[in-house]
């Protein structure tokens, strides 16, 4: 879907989490909100208020949770996860609480790697996987 520019990161494992979430969450956004036009969201207030249900650190969070419990990353994948989920934050957002932001950042992290990875069909399994988590985990809304 998105074509890595990995040609400037050689080598995205040495970043890092902070830098590499901050790519993720960028990429995250642009998948998502293809993912909304795809299904035929079109008006802007719309598309915002639907893609926040994706691109919350609730939604970041309950996704990488379910993905480790149910053994859909591998072990480099994990190591990346780890470290984006243990990176000093900075001003965690009031709206929710330290863990929850910590998860959230991990998925962004792990998002930014396969990114910049150039592996782009791992990508966009994750991606998917997450979509579909998201949406059950809110009653198939």
């Amino acid at each position: 879907m998105i074509e890595p520019f990995s040609q400037v990161v050689t080598q995205p494992k040495l970043l890092k989490s902070a830098a590499l979430a901050y790519i993720g969450d960028a990429v995250y956004e642009v998948y998502i909100r293809s993912y909304l036009l795809g299904k035929g969201e079109v008006k802007p207030h719309q598309l915002h208020k639907q893609a926040t249900r994706y691109v919350s650190a609730k939604a970041q969070a309950t996704a990488v949770r379910s993905l480790l419990e149910q053994q859909e990353i591998d072990e480099d994948e994990q190591g990346v996860v780890r470290r984006g989920r243990n990176s000093k934050m900075g001003a965690v957002p009031k709206n929710t609480d330290i863990q929850t932001y910590r998860y959230g950042t991990a998925f962004e992290a792990l998002v930014g790697y396969l990114y910049l990875s150039g592996n782009q069909e791992r990508l966009n399994a994750i991606v998917d996987k997450s979509i579909k988590i998201i949406e059950q985990s809110e009653g198939g809304k």
